[in-house]
């Protein structure tokens, strides 16, 4: 009886033991400043009080998904030391960003021709080659999304990312160019997209950051930023476009060269009429001031004015090499 106690008593404890080092011990763990947690209860991510819809991120969803991407708030563990029971289970995830090749499928490596270039069709009906990177990160916001409600958040946001590009790139309008009045073949070329496209790559990027923005709350994934680095058309129409751009910069010279034209021939137009005006006013001066000053002799009394006349005349008899005088008969 005595050696059955023993062999129980040491079950017992050996059992205890075991219990100790895998559940008590084995349950702390870290949480590296690059990372963030969750605890689940039974297979349950601890929540808190709110959803999705209470977050700032909500703002960016049409109303018709707010009621698809509603997803309860977790408890997010950050940076530091932690334990956990034997009924709870933790599941860690990078929060830093991210660098993908905007090509990259994680479905199939060899699409997007081995995930170097992605096509897409412009608004011309041309098959265009893009090629650039996109930057993401997972959002400690939105965690639920995340880690339960996408079965893979990678998939989703290339697929969501590709599906904006490529409408986005079917409907790109340019900024509006000032056009000169009664001018046409200055802007003859503007509707040729790939051309207009290549012209505003920092719009184009600037326009898809701002459509993306509602990624954080659909896939728990925040855009940082789409970085389009090139566009290249198909080969059969490069030399097309490089002859409609070396027209299209032609007639750009000359018409800036008849707008100079023009300008300086205003220019010189507005000085000769204040030349002009300049010498009428300097003939004028001198009659306007004899007029004034021979109405003040009038009023002095008209011997004065006959005395000023006949100084006057005086004066030309001397600067004069012939007179000749009338004689009344």
């Amino acid at each position: 009886m005595d050696e059955i106690g023993f062999s129980l008593a040491g079950f017992i404890i050996g059992g205890g033991l075991w219990f100790g080092l895998r559940y008590v011990l084995g349950g702390f763990f870290t949480v590296n400043q690059n990372e963030r947690a969750v605890i689940t209860d039974f297979g349950r991510a601890q929540r808190l009080h709110g959803t999705t819809l209470d977050n700032p991120m909500a703002e960016h969803l049409r109303p018709d998904e707010r009621d698809r991407y509603k997803y309860p708030q977790v408890r997010v563990l950050g940076p530091g030391f932690y334990f956990k029971w034997p009924w709870q289970k933790y599941k860690k995830v990078s929060v830093a960003v991210e660098t993908a090749n905007m090509a990259f499928d994680p479905e199939d490596r060899n699409a997007n021709r081995g995930g170097t270039m992605l096509e897409a069709v412009t608004k011309d009906q041309l098959n265009t080659g893009l090629v650039g990177q996109l930057r993401f990160r997972v959002s400690d916001q939105n965690l639920y999304a995340y880690m339960f409600g996408v079965k893979r958040p990678i998939v989703h946001i290339m697929g969501y990312f590709i599906s904006v590009l490529r409408q986005r790139i079917a409907s790109f309008t340019p900024p509006q160019a000032e056009r000169v009045a009664g001018d046409e073949s200055a802007h003859a070329f503007a509707g040729v997209s790939i051309n207009e496209l290549r012209k505003n790559l920092r719009q184009l990027n600037e326009a898809m950051d701002k459509d993306c923005l509602s990624s954080a709350a659909r896939y728990g994934i925040v855009l940082d930023a789409s970085l389009i680095t090139g566009i290249d058309p198909p080969g059969e129409v490069e030399s097309a476009l490089a002859a409609i751009n070396t027209a299209h910069n032609q007639v750009a010279a000359d018409v800036s060269l008849a707008q100079a034209s023009a300008d300086q021939k205003l220019v010189q137009s507005k000085r000769a009429v204040e030349i002009e005006t300049l010498n009428a006013q300097g003939e004028v001066e001198p009659l306007v001031q004899l007029s004034d000053q021979l109405m003040s002799l009038k009023k002095m009394g008209g011997g004065v004015l006959k005395a000023y006349l006949r100084n006057v005349r005086l004066a030309l008899y001397g600067k004069a090499s012939t007179a000749m005088l009338e004689v009344e008969k």
